[in-house]
């Protein structure tokens, strides 16, 4: 069977002025169009094509990749606005409809927006949509606090940031547990901290405990090598001044730097952090 909206493996059955026509196992048919043929196929071949819908519904195939396929979440650039409604790059050349009715809020050329890519069930089309909500797994939800999870922004609020996490459920970034610059469509790793009652998974971008500590002495630890051994922050630095550098808070740049000076890997100073030389003993004590 051909899938609408993923890559497809199909065979070429023969050859038209028109293009290539290509068949699954079971016959299906669908057209290679001679502008789309990149390269010199054979009668027989087996090759990798995506299918998707013009506008008149019918399937077309391309040997070029989109940059998000069907069922999927992706940030994508408007290109036009039309009176049937917007058209976004998804890297293909047919661009992909945004219909009015599918955007939560109106949006504007040369914009980008997160938006899900779908079969529309009348029209048979693909076609995406900024009403995300609907689209989200609400339960069951197969994930377990500390689980490291792919997250991609998409919503601001005065709460922190609205995430889609795995591709499936909808969490949420807190602002007082962001350390670094975060921006609507960043694709990111993430770490569920809780599940609460109404399936909205609490997110933070460490590790909890004691392996966010040890992750972030690596991380101080190769910024003081990068930075000819020293970094400028203390027990006076603000919270911000450490977010900035290392994207951390300013109690695991504690622990952290707690763990590296008992490991004497670092000597505090009252202007900063320098990285330790080793002494004769631990040189010797290398060698043995």
């Amino acid at each position: 069977m051909i899938e609408i909206g993923k890559v497809n493996k199909l065979t070429v059955v023969r050859e038209t002025t028109v293009g290539l026509h290509l068949s699954d196992d079971d016959k299906n048919e669908v057209l290679l169009p001679a502008s789309l043929v990149k390269a010199t196929y054979k009668i027989k071949d087996v090759i990798d094509v995506f299918i998707y819908t013009d506008g008149e519904a019918r399937l077309i195939a391309t040997t070029a990749l989109p940059y998000a396929q069907l069922n999927s979440f992706a940030y994508l650039r408007v290109t036009s606005i039309t009176q049937i409604g917007a058209f976004i790059d998804w890297g293909l050349e047919k661009d992909l409809l945004l219909p009015f009715n599918e955007q939560k809020t109106e949006v504007e050329e040369g914009s980008f927006c997160v938006v899900y890519i779908y079969i529309d069930n009348i029209s048979n089309r693909i076609v995406a949509s900024t009403k995300l909500d609907k689209f989200i797994t609400l339960h069951p939800i197969t994930l377990t606090p500390g689980q490291e999870v792919d997250v991609l922004v998409y919503e601001q609020s005065p709460l922190g940031y609205s995430c889609i996490i795995n591709n499936t459920y909808k969490g949420l970034m807190y602002h007082n547990d962001i350390y670094k610059e975060v921006f609507i469509g960043d694709e990111l790793k993430g770490y569920v901290k809780t599940i609460r009652e109404d399936s909205l998974i609490d997110l933070s971008f460490q590790k909890s405990g004691f392996k966010n500590v040890l992750d972030s002495t690596e991380v101080i630890l190769n910024y003081i090598i990068a930075n000819n051994g020293f970094i400028d922050l203390h027990d006076k630095s603000t919270p911000q001044e450490i977010s900035i550098k290392l994207s951390m808070s300013k109690a695991t740049f504690k622990k952290s730097i707690g763990i590296l000076y008992r490991h004497k890997k670092v000597i505090i100073k009252p202007d900063g952090v320098y990285l330790a030389t080793p002494t004769q003993e631990d040189v010797i004590n290398t060698e043995n």
